[in-house]
C-alpha cells in the first residue's frame, strides 16, 4: 500500500469531533495557553516555537469545528494566539509592564498570527465550498424526474403519487354540470 494511502487511512481512523463555535475557540485558547506555558518552561519563551505550534492548532480548530460554525475558526484562532502568548511575552513586574510585553509580542510576531489565521480561513473556506457543492448535488438529484408509474400498477393509486403499496387519497366523483336550456 502506498505511504500516502496509508497515511490517509490512519488519519480517517482518528476521532473526528465536531466543536461548536464557542467550543472551537475554547479548545484553541486552552491549547495555546498550554503550549505557551510549555514553551516558557522548556524553551525560555521562544516565539518561533510558539508560532510553529500555533499552525497545527489552527488547522485542527478549522477541521474540528462543526459545519454550522465554520466562520468561528478564523475568528477564534487569533484570540487563542493572544491568550497563549501571555506566558511567552517578555514583560516586567506589574500589570502594565506585562500588558506592554503582550502588545509588543503581538506586534513583533504578527506573521505567525496572520499565517495561522490564513490556515484556518483556507480550511474553513474549502470545507464550506465542499459542503455547498454536496448540498447542490443532493438538491439536483432530488429534482431529477422520477420514472412514471403505470396506472393500476403497484401502489393502487392509478399513477397518482402515494406510498408504495398503499392506495392514494380517495377520489371524489366528477359532477356533471347540468345545462339549463
Amino acid at each position: 500500500m502506498p505511504p500516502l494511502a496509508l497515511l490517509l487511512r490512519r488519519l480517517r481512523a482518528l476521532p473526528n469531533p465536531r466543536l461548536t463555535g464557542l467550543g472551537a475557540g475554547l479548545f484553541a485558547s486552552a491549547l495555546m495557553l498550554l503550549f505557551g506555558c510549555l514553551d516558557w518552561l522548556l524553551f525560555d519563551g521562544s516565539p518561533a516555537v510558539y508560532g510553529v505550534l500555533f499552525l497545527p492548532v489552527c488547522a485542527l480548530t478549522a477541521l474540528w469545528v462543526r459545519p454550522a460554525d465554520l466562520v468561528a475558526a478564523p475568528v477564534g484562532v487569533p484570540i487563542a494566539f493572544a491568550v497563549g502568548i501571555v506566558p511567552v511575552a517578555a514583560g516586567g513586574e506589574g500589570f502594565g509592564a506585562q500588558a506592554m510585553g503582550v502588545v509588543t509580542a503581538l506586534a513583533l510576531h504578527a506573521g505567525w498570527l496572520y499565517g495561522g489565521t490564513l490556515v484556518a480561513g483556507l480550511i474553513s473556506t474549502v470545507r464550506k465550498v465542499r459542503l455547498m457543492s454536496r448540498r447542490r448535488g443532493q438538491s439536483a438529484q432530488a429534482r431529477q424526474p422520477r420514472p412514471a408509474r403505470r396506472p393500476g400498477g403497484q401502489g393502487g393509486s392509478g399513477g397518482r403519487p402515494g406510498r408504495q403499496g398503499q392506495p392514494g387519497p380517495p377520489r371524489r366523483p366528477r359532477q356533471v354540470a347540468e345545462r339549463h336550456g
